[in-house]
Order: C-alpha cells, then structure tokens, then sequence
C-alpha cells in the first residue's frame, strides 16, 4: 500500500477493510472470532478492539505464509471443534450473504472442506480450481505451476476456506515450507485432504467481486467505487432518488428512506441518517448526521448535528458538533454553528457564528450577528428566548439572556441580560464631522463628489418632515437584515 497504516486499515465506505470483512461474518454467530495480527500489530489490536471487542487477535511473529497465519490462528482457540472458517483480512467487498451460501453448500454436500471460488473473465496470476468429473475440487494450482489446460480455467481460488477444525489442525501439522518462498501455503491444505481421499468441494460466489482482494492504493480506489455503486443500488431499489450515482458517496453505514433526493456532490458518511422526502445538496457533505423528514440541506457541511424534519440549511453553511435544529428551523447562508439548540420556527439566515446557545421558538438572528463565547479560557452559554429579534451585526458577549419578545438595536454589544419585551441599544452615539473629507483628502474624487453634491445642494429644495429623535424599535424583517433603531 506505500503507507504507513497496516493494510487492512485502510478504509473504504465507513469502514476499514478488516471492518468489512468481520462484519460479513458476524452474521453466521461464530462462538469465537480469531484475528492474526503482525506487522502494525499495535494499531490493528486497538482497532479491533472498538469495532470487535470479543474478536481474539493472535500473533504471528514471523508472516511464514497463509498456512503458518491458520496455524497460529488455530492455536489461539485449542479446544476449538467443528466448523472453522478462515478468511482473508483484505477481501472488504465479501458479502454475508455469499458466506451464509459458502455454509449451507458445505453442510449439504458433507464435505470434510470447501472452499470458495470465482469465475473471472482474466484469471492471470490466480490459483485455478481443478475439479474431477463429479464436481469435486483435487487441487489448486497456482499460474507458475500450471499447464496451459490449466492456465485455461477460469475458476480461481478466493482464498475462503469453510473445514472441519481437526482435520485443518491436522493437515496443517504435514503443510511443508517447501517452495520459493520458504512458506506454508493453505492451499496445500486441501491438497493434503484429497490426498487423504477426503471428501473437498468448492462453492463458487454468485458474484466474483465478493472475492476481490486489495493489494495497491489503484485497487483500493476500484473496490471503494465498486462497493459505493452496491450502496447506491439498493437505496435506489428501495426508492430513494440518486441524481447522479457517479457524484454521490455514500458509506455502508449510512440510512436513506424511500423518497429522499441526494443531489450530485453529495456524501453521506458515518452513522448519518436521512428522513423520508429530504433533499441533500447538491455539493454537500453530512457526517454522523441526522436529516428528518422533508428537510433540505443545500452547499453545506454538518458534522455530528440534528437537522429536524422540515428544516432548512444552507447554502454554505456549516453545522458542528452539538448542532440541533428543531422543526422547520432555518440555518442560512454562510453560517457557523457549534453546541447549538435552534427552536421551531426559529431562523438565522445569513452571514452568522452562533456557538454555545440556546434559541426559543419564532426568533430571528439577524445578518452578520456573532455569540462571543469564548474569553480566551473558558466557553460560556447564551440564552436566546421566543420571538426574540436580534438586530443586524449584534455582538451577544456570553454569559448571556435575552428574555421572550425582546428586541436588540442593529449593530450593539450586548454584555448584559435583557429583560422580555425590551429594546436593547449598546453603541456610541453617530457624530458627523463636517468637511473633512474636503480638508483631509482635498483633490481626491471623493472630495469632488462631495463638492458636487454640496453645489447640488445649494439649490432650492422642497421641506421635508424632520426625522424624529431619540431611539425606535428596529426595523426588522423575518429573512433578511435588521434595520436601525
């Protein structure tokens, strides 16, 4: 892989490739799971212990093969009798369905082993699956041992094997290391059983894909694409609308009802969940996230948020952690939220940071409106009530409560608590200094226009009513900015 990161780690649709291939497994409800580890033992034990805590990893010291990693393995569990299954860690496209198949051939043919194959359309550098008149699997042959009637076959070993326990314990004692690489091959195992005049079988995979292996940054990005096209296609069999497949990601982990829309761009990741009839995208990206019913998500990134049913985001807009919107709650354009409860009804359109709040129901924040919660040490909360309108480029310096129906002036720093029903107003009163423009930037166009303007001017003008004094509630609208007091 030319990476640092032990091979089975690397990931691909929510989940790593051991990821993958243990929960294909899981479902047949083996008593005892068996992971060997070796080279980036450490990272793989720590991972193994969040996505499987009752798996065993054992140790193979020295990586002497596929038969010597068995050995170990069946070492790990002595007592170990029945059934075993023996699976490759780098096969994440391996379906529980296509082992539940591989049990139910091998319990009905009484076989003593059986191993699972594919039939491809280019078999090059594959094991071929050597089979008697009757059907039964005589040996596996690899391509540098092969003859050309045998390099023919297009049936190819998938690396799976379903046997009996002692007789693999057994046969693995008499696997030799007698080839080019000094290893011991499982393959040799079912060699040894026919040999035995055992009864060895091969189950083929209803789809080869299943058994494709991943051994290069190049075949991890096909199996990526390959398992993403399996995701998509039964969400659209189960009636979810995917604009464009070939733009949208969508990780294994992921759940979409029927009649939801992902837009191109989109990618749904982690444990993200998307309501009946919501629309996500285009461009836009939701980890661990939760979208409900008819809600939209346009041009914007959520992480770890609640979007509730019938809400809006977007576009440009990101969601943090602790982000929970309430139905028909309204998160606008180029906006940031983090730890953040909007009520029902509630909106911050545009142009907005909002951490460490609490908003009522009915409220509107408006443009460009910032919740100073952080003093350099510590985070602190504010709270923001029902019908609350807060002006246009207000500053809300936490610990902060603004009461039910009370309204902030456009442009004020607000440091104190605001009782219900009252106006807030906290900024320097405006004063004109008149000609400055003129005597400071003399010549500049500025100052023509301001000259021009005064000559304007100077000529007869209809009287207009005076503007009243002192403060007035905010002129305010529901979507857009807030006016001046």
């Amino acid at each position: 892989m030319r990476s640092r990161t032990p091979k089975v780690l690397h990931r691909l649709g929510g989940r790593s490739m051991l990821g993958h291939v243990l929960a294909a497994a899981a479902p047949l409800g083996a008593a005892q799971t068996v992971v060997v580890v070796g080279s980036g033992r450490e990272a793989v034990e720590a991972h193994l212990a969040e996505v499987a805590p009752g798996a065993v990893p054992a140790l193979q010291e020295q990586q002497l093969g596929s038969g010597h990693a068995a050995a170990v393995a069946l070492d790990a569990l002595p007592e170990l009798a029945g059934a075993v299954l023996i699976v490759n860690g780098d096969a994440p496209l391996l379906r529980a369905a296509t082992l539940a198949d591989l049990v139910r051939a091998h319990a009905d043919a009484g076989n003593l082993l059986t191993v699972l194959t594919a039939r491809v359309a280019d078999p090059t550098g594959l094991g071929r699956i050597v089979r008697d008149d009757a059907g039964g699997v005589t040996a596996i042959v690899e391509e540098r041992d092969a003859d050309a009637a045998q390099r023919a076959i297009t049936e190819v070993n998938a690396g799976v094997y379903l046997g009996d326990a002692r007789a693999v314990r057994e046969a693995l004692r008499r696997v030799g290391a007698a080839n080019d690489q000094g290893e011991q091959y499982l393959t040799d195992v079912l060699g040894l059983l026919v040999a035995d005049g055992e009864r060895v079988g091969g189950h083929t995979a209803a789809d080869a894909a299943d058994t494709l292996g991943c051994n290069d940054q190049r075949e991890l990005a096909a199996r990526r694409r390959t398992l993403n096209d399996r995701v998509l296609d039964d969400l659209m069999r189960a009636g979810v609308v995917v604009v464009d497949p070939q733009t949208t990601w969508v990780d294994v982990t992921v759940e979409v009802a029927a009649e939801a829309v992902l837009h191109p761009g989109t990618q749904l990741l982690g444990t993200t969940s998307v309501g009946t009839g919501a629309e996500v995208g285009p461009d836009t990206t939701l980890v661990d996230t939760r979208v409900g019913e008819g809600a939209t998500v346009l041009r914007s990134q959520c992480q770890q948020a609640d979007v509730g049913p019938s809400a809006t985001i977007g576009p440009f807009s990101y969601l943090r952690a602790g982000t929970r919107l309430a139905r028909g709650a309204k998160v606008g354009a180029f906006v940031e939220t983090k730890n953040v409860t909007v009520g029902e009804g509630s909106k911050i359109p545009h142009l907005s940071y909002v951490g460490d709040a609490t908003i009522g129901a009915g409220s509107n924040i408006g443009a460009a409106t910032v919740f100073v919660n952080y003093d350099g040490v510590a985070k602190h909360a504010t709270t923001v009530g029902d019908h609350v309108r807060i002006g246009s480029d207000t500053m809300l310096v936490a610990p902060l409560t603004i009461g039910d129906g009370a309204y902030t002036a456009a442009g004020s720093v607000i440091t104190s608590d605001v009782p219900p029903g009252a106006m807030a107003v906290a900024r320097g009163k405006q004063r004109n200094v008149a000609g400055w423009v003129g005597r400071r930037r003399p010549g500049s166009p500025s100052a023509q226009a301001a000259a021009a303007a005064a000559g304007a001017a100077s000529a007869p003008a209809t009287d207009t009513p005076p503007e009243p004094s002192g403060p007035h509630p905010a002129r305010t609208s529901d979507d857009d900015q807030q006016g001046q007091p």
